[in-house]
């Protein structure tokens, strides 16, 4: 019987080590790979035009006979040297540049959507235009100000901005919206949000119960307002909601500096709405989708798609996901608004 139990006890002990060991290999490869990564930040280009083609060269290859296929490479191939023929000789073709973000609460994007802004100021032309696939629920204030900042640069240099929604830009999401020129929505995309949200747990009647104190000092009348462990008093609560209508004042007046079209009064309350109501309360302008615009352009306009690839470490990944679960979770039976 003892050996039994000491075999059995030899076995644990054995996994337990093996799993540390193994949870410490992990991590050397995390960090290893991580720090490799980070070496590979780059810019990524794909011409959109001829990923377009190519998705029509694919269909027509199955429908057409063989007659009628090799007309349609000919005439493709005419094509080709008449623009690049016309390419030498025509002043240059408008372009589209191609943007995309998808936010999180704290808008880890921006790094990425400041680099590719700032590749696309360097070499647009006055004729050019912008293009920013937008999709986010909001989230941290001063995240999603700067990224609201990042998009002006493109207005202050004379570049057409288009912000294209295909499911929602609510919130601080909405605020990068409102910096284009025109905002283009699906049907039922969520847009709006206006408004301000905070909350925290305090868990000060269950430190008291236990016995445990907790002694918080500050130099400065409102270096601290609300506390998770302190008692909170009513000239707290009081300053922190003096907190959250100046940070609502200070996004509605965002707002009506960049489309002073939207009656702010009536649509800074917090509410969302589907992109048909938001085109009716002026908040976008066209109902289409990202596709259809894209598929417009292709034809006069040189699309070029940019993506600055940078590497998501494991925090960032877990804001990303935690942003997905509470999107999904809080769509279908919003009262008054996404998280912001």
């Amino acid at each position: 019987m003892f050996l039994i139990d000491y075999g059995l006890f030899l076995v644990e002990t054995l996994t337990l080590v093996c799993a540390f060991v193994a949870a410490i290999v992990l991590v050397v490869r995390g960090l290893r790979s991580g720090r490799e990564l980070r070496g590979r930040e780059h810019l990524e280009v794909r011409h959109l035009n001829q990923h377009l083609r190519d998705l029509a060269d694919t269909l027509l290859s199955k429908m057409l006979d063989d007659d009628a296929l090799k007309r349609h490479i000919k005439q493709r191939r005419d094509e080709d040297k008449a623009r690049r023929k016309g390419r030498r000789d025509e002043p240059l073709q408008s372009r589209l540049f191609v943007l995309d973000f998808e936010g999180d609460l704290e808008a880890t994007q921006t790094v990425a959507l400041r680099e590719g802004i700032t590749a696309i100021l360097q070499v647009a032309q006055p004729q050019d235009e912008v293009l920013l696939r937008l999709e986010s629920a909001g989230g941290l204030v001063h995240s999603y100000g700067l990224a609201a900042s990042e998009l002006r640069r493109l207005r202050e240099r004379n570049l057409k901005l288009t912000v294209a929604v295909d499911k929602v830009a609510a919130s601080g999401g909405y605020m990068m919206a409102c910096v284009a020129d025109q905002i283009i929505a699906a049907p039922f995309a969520v847009i709006g949000s206006i408004g301000v949200v905070a909350q925290l747990p305090n868990f000060h009647r269950w430190l008291k119960k236990n016995d445990i104190d907790v002694e918080l000092h500050t130099a400065g009348e409102f270096k601290r307002t609300l506390t998770l462990f302190g008692e909170n008093s009513d000239a707290a609560r009081h300053k922190f909601m003096e907190e959250l209508e100046d940070t609502h004042a200070l996004f509605k007046s965002f707002v009506s500096d960049n489309r002073p079209q939207v009656a702010i009064t009536q649509v800074a309350t917090g509410e969302h709405w589907y992109g048909t109501r938001a085109q009716a309360m002026k908040l976008v302008d066209q109902l289409k989708t990202s596709d259809d615009y894209l598929l417009e352009h292709a034809r006069n306009h040189e699309v070029y798609e940019i993506r600055y690839k940078v590497h998501r470490g494991l925090r960032e990944h877990l804001l990303g996901q935690l942003t997905q679960l509470a999107t999904r979770g809080a769509l279908p039976k919003l009262p008054g608004g996404l998280p912001y």
